[in-house]
């Protein structure tokens, strides 16, 4: 299934992080289901709209992976909630009683200026239980079922959700220490990736931003909250081990799909000066350790430091590598996107080399950082230096 759905992607494949911008009139209907106004059936048709505008969009711009545009997700986590038995969204001031450094995590919702009773928050208040929708096997249903593309789905990574569903003195009551739980989310990731192999999907990526906290939030005065830094941390080698542990566990002998980790320094804000810097250089030797196909990373930000970080350690691994930033009304000319792919084609074979932006269009439901237009601007420019580089590479 995976060779025959690889000889249909071109050299230098355009593909795309995962999420798109959710209409208004989406949003409406996301708030609407929360409050339980509508039925999980009235919104599904909504939302079956909304993705089928997403994928014209990315159609249109030239994608040849392209994604459902998260639209029925409030956000890349914490819609687990609606899928996972035993977990629950609660709101920061529900739960800031707990945080051992209160003082500390309170000044950080100050610095961001974000009420704590406005941050939802996914907890492990039970034994976890996947609901009979998967996590997102019935969105995979419907990408695949409305686009002759390759499909691509993103999951929030073992260690994401681990780092923020850990509660003490609440989900401690269920599972006897954070590493019981990881394991335990490792476990249903499991599962639902050869589920979504099963429906047709090609790319299965495993979400994990929270990595870049580990190595650089505590070095810098302002996080972002989707870091899920909520409680104490760890010595940095132990926590990026566990994070190691945790993928590999989750992706153990499955063939037939295609699976990567993508890693980013946040994606809620347009100020780049609120948002994690630092480059991979630290990150590089236990991400050539995860077992995953492709390594999706962001490069069209300065905050994201060189390419030469891959160099060492990128070995036979593919690169989803980004090219445009999503969160700039700047649309990067195709010369540009050509002049930085042909950075890495020195010491990265060509055939491993994906286009994508940085991360996705619209991360958190209620704060898109670009419009529709824009990214499909972005994306078609992506596309267009794709196909220079097709003609420079020999590929189709």
């Amino acid at each position: 299934m995976l060779g025959d759905a690889m000889a249909r992607a071109p050299l230098f494949p355009v593909t795309v992080v995962g999420s798109w911008p959710r209409p208004r009139w989406l949003l409406e209907a996301l708030r609407a289901r929360r409050d339980r106004r509508i039925s999980q059936e009235e919104f599904d048709a909504i939302a079956d709209e909304a993705v089928l505008l997403a994928i014209k969009y990315q159609e249109d711009a030239g994608v040849d992976i392209l994604s459902d545009g998260e639209q029925r997700r409030d956000n890349f986590y914490s819609f687990i909630a609606d899928k996972i038995d035993g977990v629950e969204l609660k709101t920061v001031a529900e739960i800031v009683d707990l945080v051992p450094d209160k003082s500390r995590f309170e000044s950080l919702l100050r610095n961001l200026d974000v009420p704590a009773y406005s941050i939802r928050n996914p907890v492990v208040t039970g034994r976890l239980r996947l609901g009979r929708r998967g996590i997102a096997r019935d969105e995979a249903s419907f990408l695949v079922s409305h686009t002759t593309k390759l499909a691509k789905i993103p999951l929030p990574g073992p260690y994401l959700l681990t780092r923020s569903s850990w509660v003490p003195g609440i989900s401690d009551k269920y599972y006897s220490s954070r590493e019981d739980l990881g394991f335990e989310y490792s476990k249903l990731l499991r599962e639902e990736i050869i589920s979504l192999r099963n429906l047709g999907v090609f790319f299965v990526q495993l979400d994990e931003p929270v990595l870049s906290e580990v190595v650089y939030g505590a070095d810098q005065a302002q996080q972002t909250f989707m870091c899920a830094a909520l409680f104490s941390r760890r010595n940095p080698k132990e926590e990026l081990e566990f994070a190691v542990e945790l993928v590999n566990e989750t992706v153990k002998g499955i063939s037939g799909v295609k699976t990567g980790v993508h890693i980013c320094r946040g994606n809620w804000s347009r100020r780049e000066d609120a948002l994690l810097k630092g480059d991979y250089v630290p990150l590089m030797p236990y991400l050539a350790e995860m077992k995953v196909d492709q390594l999706v990373l962001e490069f069209a930000t300065p905050r994201a430091g060189d390419v030469d970080a891959l160099r060492e350690y990128i070995g036979d691994k593919e690169i989803g590598f980004g090219v445009v930033n999503p969160r700039t009304d700047e649309v990067e000319k195709p010369s540009e996107i050509v002049a930085r792919v042909e950075r890495i084609t020195r010491f990265i074979d060509a055939k491993k080399i994906y286009l994508n932006p940085d991360c996705g269009f619209g991360t958190f439901a209620e704060a898109p950082v670009n419009t529709p237009r824009t990214a499909y601007n972005k994306l078609r420019s992506i596309r267009i230096a794709a196909e220079e580089l097709r003609r420079i590479y020999g590929g189709r």
